[in-house]
């Protein structure tokens, strides 16, 4: 649990707030409570995990109806006038609880406050909470009451921005930020919050990336037809990660057969950065586990693929792992399976999804009601999937179903002009193709075909994610300007639909590419 919190608690009727600073009985805060005293701030002291009871317990003497404001030591922009407003709408709107913080208010995450009165946290309390609410305080509150958000400043549109102190990074950017305030202690908030402009780590698209998930196949070892760059090196390769992380990314996708990728993410996502993504990874596609083998080797080759996954991404937990093969839910009469959900029960693994090739495969996976996270290819020219498309969203709202889709530029056939790269990729007729997708950029007033083919997926209500793999960062810097569009109008999508192209399935399957 977080040692320290900052309460300000006003009495109901009273014009004046009492700041209180609510920290652990553990030695460790010693210091810091020698500190508070020696500038006369009061503060109260408790059990470091149970951070529910230590605020309940700080504000005993104080009635019912007292106003608690509720900030945390790791968010260090907010101040008094921000407090004040937050009181005035509050009781505008008649609520129990609000909160300030990050897309929802318009500011950036960590310029953040919640507030409520004293009786909503000692009922919280009262009810026996578990160990999560103990920790975080208000989910219950929230629960009971609302998640109401404080959206004076929601036209800012600074959600994106981050102003916490989660990292070692966070802490630089927030030195930074401070750099040059002659008097912080009067400073305005939201002169603090300009300053965060142009600082490392900061985002360069005005809202978060929520559907681009960074594809890092490309960061472990040679990759695609078109890739001319090679393996990245792990210092650029920690630059795209971070930059990815830092413009709102959720996702990064990996895999235990992507060569070094692993590993290369572990060490991007070392120094805190984890915290901030969840990363999708796959089980090895197990080629070398005998046809016949029996349970106890089978389920060894499944640890050795999970507990290799978790050491070379530095995690004791999987956020998501997929079957890199859909056969493997039946493989070895389906010991595979079985033993992973075994390794979910257990906390080793926290969702379970499927990498799928073939229609046939994802029908297979969407009756399975322990699937979770979908990943299959998808783009412009890939026709086979119209037929499931309403199971697709049938199933969503029967269970929660997460579904990324890859291969959105074909390797990167898509944007090639190299007739090499199509034929082989089995397309002879390559003028015709690349100039209807050159007509469709036209039509649809795309910047190019880059443009195109992620708007065309971004328009897609069923995908909640699109891997894309970048080799450098002018890559990334380039692909991610297109995420800002909402994707294509109902008629646009008609007409490319209408005028669609088809290529044959040989084409849509890099299995089956003619490499050189």
């Amino acid at each position: 649990g977080i040692p320290l919190v900052v309460l300000a608690a006003k009495r109901a009727g009273n014009t004046g707030r009492k700041v209180i600073v609510v920290t652990s009985k553990e030695y460790s805060d010693d210091e810091l409570v020698a500190t508070l005293a020696s500038h006369q701030i009061e503060y109260f002291r408790g059990d470091l995990n149970n951070v529910l009871k230590r605020v309940v317990d700080a504000i005993s003497d104080y009635d019912d109806e007292t106003l608690v404001f509720r900030l945390t030591a790791d968010n260090v922009f907010p101040d008094g006038n921000l407090l004040d407003e937050m009181e005035e709408d509050f009781l505008e709107r008649g609520l129990n609880y609000l909160c300030c913080n990050g897309i929802q208010s318009g500011l950036p995450y960590g310029f953040s406050a919640e507030l409520m009165n004293a009786h909503s946290l000692r009922g919280a309390l009262a009810e026996e909470p578990s160990k999560y609410d103990q920790e975080h305080v208000t989910p219950s509150i929230i629960q009971k009451y609302g998640e109401n958000y404080f959206q004076k400043y929601i036209n800012l549109g600074k959600g994106n921005y981050r102003c916490t102190i989660d990292t070692i990074d966070d802490y630089l950017t927030i030195t930074q930020a401070f750099t040059g305030v002659n008097d912080p202690i009067i400073s305005s908030s939201f002169d603090l919050i300009s300053r965060l402009e142009g600082l490392k780590n900061s985002p360069s698209v005005k809202y978060p990336l929520k559907k681009f998930v960074l594809g890092t196949v490309q960061l472990g070892m040679d990759y695609g037809v078109t890739n001319k760059a090679g393996q990245p090196t792990q210092k650029l390769s920690t630059n795209l990660v971070r930059d990815a992380v830092s413009n709102g990314v959720e996702y990064i996708d990996t895999a235990n057969a992507y060569g070094d990728s692993e590993e290369v993410v572990g060490r991007a996502l070392s120094k805190g950065w984890k915290s901030r993504v969840k990363v999708v990874t796959k089980l090895s596609p197990l080629l070398d586990c005998p046809k016949d083998a029996d349970r106890n080797t089978i389920k060894a080759f499944v640890d050795a693929s999970v507990y290799q996954s978790c050491a070379r991404l530095s995690v004791q937990e999987l956020d998501v792992l997929m079957l890199h093969r859909v056969s493997h839910l039946t493989d070895w009469g389906g010991v595979v399976w079985e033993h992973l959900m075994k390794l979910k029960k257990l906390g080793v693994i926290c969702s379970l999804g499927a990498s799928v090739q073939t229609p046939d495969e994802l029908e297979k996976v969407l009756s399975n009601d322990d699937i979770n996270f979908i990943q299959m290819p998808f783009n412009l020219l890939d026709w086979r999937w119209e037929q499931l498309i309403p199971k697709i969203f049938a199933t969503k709202r029967r269970r929660k179903l997460v579904i990324h889709v890859r291969s959105v530029f074909l390797q990167g056939v898509l944007l090639s002009d190299d007739a090499s790269h199509w034929e082989c990729a089995h397309v002879t007729a390559h003028d015709e193709v690349r100039a209807w997708l050159d007509k469709q950029v036209f039509d649809t007033n795309s910047v190019n075909r880059a443009d195109l083919c992620l708007n065309y997926v971004n328009s897609m209500e069923w995908v909640d994610g699109i891997v894309v793999g970048v080799d450098t960062l002018e890559q990334f810097k380039e692909n991610i300007q297109y995420f800002d569009s909402s994707g294509f109008v109902q008629n646009q999508l008609q007409s490319i639909e209408k005028s669609g192209l088809r290529v044959a399935e040989k084409t849509l399957n890099p299995s089956l590419w003619r490499y050189a």
